[in-house]
């Protein structure tokens, strides 16, 4: 027990934490726990994780932001190589900081992780050369049942890091994310 730190809801926004892992080093290297269903439990976060993914990107990158329409996911999530700017946004109909937003660079260096809750949109650019990112998740993969909002959307606002060397325009998205909705859009097809 007390292996971890946790900073709950984070920037005012309930249900987001930062946790970092207690890392024990010495001249061979280092041990942690990078996950402890007790420590959690003692910190009155209690899930079920189902499913571990683990993605590889290069520089520039721009996964997201993401949210599951019908299946929503908590996700804990960290970066194993590299660096990443991780970003959640809250899309809980009815919470005070609906469309609020938070982000926060994950790295091998720092071995924090960041726990997304239900309800909340998702994504990360890769800031270093090369990133592996790896996250539990508390429910399995339903294809076809991913939504996207625009990671640029003015209302929203997220200051994107863009990595030394590239412009906004360098970014790296799939097809799925170039056409993600807008924030206004997803409100009315909500009722919000």
């Amino acid at each position: 027990m007390g292996k971890i730190t946790i900073d709950k809801d984070i920037n005012g926004i309930e249900g987001l934490c930062v946790i970092s892992p207690t890392v024990y080093g010495d001249d061979r290297g280092y041990f942690m726990e990078t996950y402890n269903e007790n420590d959690m439990a003692a910190e009155g976060l209690n899930y079920n994780f189902v499913q571990d993914n683990q993605s590889a990107s290069k520089k520039g990158v721009l996964r997201g932001l993401h949210f599951q329409k019908n299946h929503p996911q908590d996700k804990l999530v960290r970066v194993i190589v590299g660096e990443v700017f991780d970003v959640a946004v809250d899309l809980r109909k009815g919470s005070p900081t609906f469309g609020k937003h938070y982000g926060i660079l994950l790295s091998a260096e720092n071995k924090k992780q960041f726990l997304v809750p239900k309800g909340f949109a998702h994504g990360f650019l890769v800031v270093s050369d090369y990133a592996e990112f790896c996250y539990k998740v508390t429910d399995f993969y339903h294809p076809n049942d991913e939504g996207g909002l625009m990671y640029n959307d003015p209302d929203i606002g997220v200051e994107w890091p863009i990595p030394d060397g590239m412009t906004e325009s360098d970014l790296i998205l799939s097809d799925k994310d170039k056409v993600n909705s807008s924030f206004k859009q997803y409100c009315e097809e909500h009722g919000i």
